[in-house]
């Protein structure tokens, strides 16, 4: 098992997250990317965790191209299962072992994108509060919840998204779905990347044996910032699934402010320009990605492999 962690002034959580890794019933060869830490990072990991393979990024990469490196490294050294995980997390010592279990007995394997424990928050006595949200809204796919309650927890439940707290990607993953896009530099490339896990028809799954921790903030408005709905638009744009050209922008904005100019909604419409003019400057970048992600094969990676 290789685990990748991305870091970036990880010193609230350094000592238990490397410490957790130690007590794995499962051996692990952990990757470490730093991002350019400020508060000594490097140098605690360095002194007491030298089992560590320790990648010291000459710039800030984000999280994405971060993780791309930790991958291409630990698909070299033959690794079978990639283990993504925050540096705000921690396992349990059988966190990985029940992981396992789950994917070894799987009945068809090439279904599998990404394999998920439950993720509790810091307290380690409730649910993180976005995992908790994920799991709810897919009711309509499973009954996680009653069957908790009844005492009838199956061994897996399909959802339709995770976030990158604590991903298990096999190694066909990799090879048929890729690394993370470099077009986001931070926030929304685990949600581009289940796009791809959805477009190849690969499945999400949750395994309730096998429980870690993600020490987040629990707070909904934590993911509030000001370039959400652009975010959220070239989400939207990078979908393989959904048709995309040069004239789904004019649809997107033009009507817009042709609304808010006859509204004299000005401030608005000198607004909606700009992020059109925005787009429009992003446009080649996106259809370029679009070829990418479209294409089976290990995108946005620098590996050779066979299928």
């Amino acid at each position: 098992m290789h685990v990748i962690i991305v870091t970036y002034n990880a010193m609230p959580w350094a000592e238990r997250c490397f410490s957790s890794l130690r007590n794995s019933l499962v051996p692990v060869q952990c990757i470490v990317i730093d991002n350019g830490s400020t508060d000594g990072t490097q140098e605690y990991i360095r002194k007491h965790f030298p089992e560590v393979d320790f990648m010291q990024s000459p710039q800030n990469l984000g999280f994405g191209k971060a993780n791309n490196a930790g991958i291409e490294k630990a698909y070299q050294e033959g690794a079978d299962f990639f283990y993504l995980m925050n540096q705000d997390a921690w396992i349990y010592p059988d966190s990985f072992q029940k992981l396992l279990e789950v994917y070894h007995a799987y009945p068809d394997k090439n279904e599998l994108g990404i394999l998920s424990p439950i993720h509790m928050d810091g307290s380690e006595k409730k649910l993180d509060v976005f995992f908790e949200r994920y799991l709810a809204r897919n009711t309509h796919i499973n009954r996680i919840f009653s069957d908790s309650f009844n005492g009838t927890l199956k061994d897996y439940y399909e959802i339709d998204f995770v976030n990158a707290a604590h991903w298990l990607l096999p190694r066909t993953t990799i090879e048929e779905i890729g690394g993370f896009n470099p077009y986001f530099f931070h926030y929304s490339e685990d949600y581009e990347y289940v796009q791809r896990i959805s477009f190849f028809k690969k499945k999400i799954i949750v395994c309730p044996a096998s429980r870690v921790v993600h020490d987040g903030k629990q707070d909904f408005l934590k993911t509030s910032h000001i370039n959400a709905q652009r975010v959220q638009r070239e989400q939207r744009y990078l979908d393989p699934a959904l048709s995309f050209d040069s004239e789904a922008l004019t649809r997107d904005f033009i009507p817009k402010i042709i609304k808010q100019a006859f509204k004299l909604q000005v401030s608005a419409a000198a607004d909606t320009w700009k992020e059109y003019q925005y787009q429009k400057g992003r446009f080649t970048e996106i259809m370029n990605s679009r070829a990418i992600l479209k294409n089976k094969r290990a995108a946005f990676l620098n590996i050779t492999h066979k299928y």
